[in-house]
């Protein structure tokens, strides 16, 4: 789950990492009164106005602008609030802005990167930290690799102080920075930790002229499996940033992400969903989705399913690839008939079914009387659906 820079802030300060003061706002006058307390609270002169999206790269798209008076704070939320935002991640049809974060500028004398993650291959929680900073990671990645700092962290002992120094120096920080960059790291990483995070993100992390050491911006993603300890967390979640069949299929226990192709999928299980895109793009398709109905679908849950994908009106053939351990395939039959009934479905459909009562689950699809595909295998099934696209556009 996402959160936004604002919420990221307040958790991260409440474990001792250091970020400049601020305070979000959802209308102009909000946006003012917000620069006029950081004035009272902090004595600052200058803003930092920032559109709140769930989106990287907000000021190549004019959502971070710099106030030197509270007029322009004003002119610059009036203008960023409704605007439809595009960055490098929001893609062509950009997010809209609903709130900005007024915060406290600061005089910066360098950005750096510095973030958390759970690197699979190792099976540690990972420190990445770079001189790169305000660079998105990726980029640096790609194109200097060597300016990439990285330490695994052992579970069982945690961060280490000597750990946070050897980042420091890699950093080449200096004198009291040192210090600061450990305190920051210490805490950034308990919070990490006991929140559940799967990424957390600061770029860019500051040096201040002061020899301070901040938090510019914060990106935090929290593990969605783990939310269940974090009822405060849950309770941040934005749907107004969510596409809306994602948020309709969170509801109903069902994996969805929406994808840029033409051919729905729907698969019990996330690593044969993964198999089923990749097979589906060596038969020449393009999946429209990801989408894994779990291992205990009922009729119902595969009903709105099917009603998810087909909310994608770029779907133009739908293939339902399951494997019947917990699930049965009889139970499975009658869920895509109904749905395929219910749904008035209009499109081609393929169904490979494998495993518990598969000869029963087709032979219910085979006398269903609707235009069900059956296909033996999953290359088998890619072939037909992608075969039945191209004729159809043919």
């Amino acid at each position: 789950m996402n959160i936004h820079e604002y919420q990221a802030k307040d958790i991260l300060r409440k474990f001792g990492v250091a970020t400049p003061p601020g305070y979000v706002a959802f209308t102009p006058d909000e946006a003012v009164a917000a620069a006029e307390r950081l004035g009272k609270e902090t004595g600052a002169t200058m803003w930092v106005v920032k559109s709140q999206i769930h989106a990287g790269g907000r000021g190549k798209g004019g959502g971070v602008k710099l106030a030197k008076d509270v007029a322009t704070v004003r002119a610059e939320a009036t203008r960023m609030l409704g605007m439809q935002l595009i960055t490098p991640q929001t893609g062509p049809q950009g997010q809209k802005v609903q709130k900005v974060f007024i915060t406290e500028a600061c005089d910066i004398a360098r950005e750096l990167y510095l973030g958390l993650l759970v690197d699979r291959a190792t099976q540690r929680v990972t420190v990445m930290a770079s001189t790169e900073g305000g660079v998105e990671i990726e980029e640096v990645a790609k194109t200097h690799p060597e300016k990439i700092i990285k330490v695994a962290i052992d579970p069982l002992t945690g961060l280490q102080p000597y750990h946070a120094r050897d980042i420091a120096f890699g950093l080449g920080l200096q004198g009291k920075q040192v210090n600061k960059c450990v305190a920051f790291l210490t805490a950034m990483y308990k919070a990490f930790t006991q929140m559940d995070m799967a990424i957390v993100e600061i770029n860019p992390l500051v040096v201040t002229t002061g020899d301070d050491v901040l938090a510019l911006d914060a990106k935090i993603v929290f593990d969605d499996n783990a939310l269940f300890r974090h009822a405060d967390v849950a309770a941040m979640r934005d749907e107004a940033e969510e596409d809306p069949a994602e948020v309709e299929a969170t509801k109903h226990e069902l994996n969805y992400v929406r994808l840029e192709g033409n051919i729905g999928c729907m698969v019990n299980g996330a690593g044969l969903a993964m198999a089923t895109m990749d097979i589906i793009k060596l038969y020449g398709g393009q999946p429209a989705n990801f989408l894994d109905v779990g291992g205990g679908a009922t009729k119902e849950r595969v009903t709105t399913a099917f009603k998810i994908i087909l909310r994608d009106k770029n779907v133009k053939a739908i293939l339902v690839n399951i494997f019947g351990g917990i699930m049965r395939c009889d139970i499975i039959a009658e869920g895509v008939i109904a749905a395929a009934k219910e749904v008035s479905l209009k499109v081609p459909l393929v169904v490979r079914l494998e495993g518990t009562n598969v000869d029963l689950g087709k032979k219910i699809l085979a006398e269903s009387g609707l235009p069900i595909l059956s296909a033996d295998n999953l290359a088998d099934a890619a072939e037909k659906v992608v075969s039945t696209l191209k004729m159809k556009a043919a």
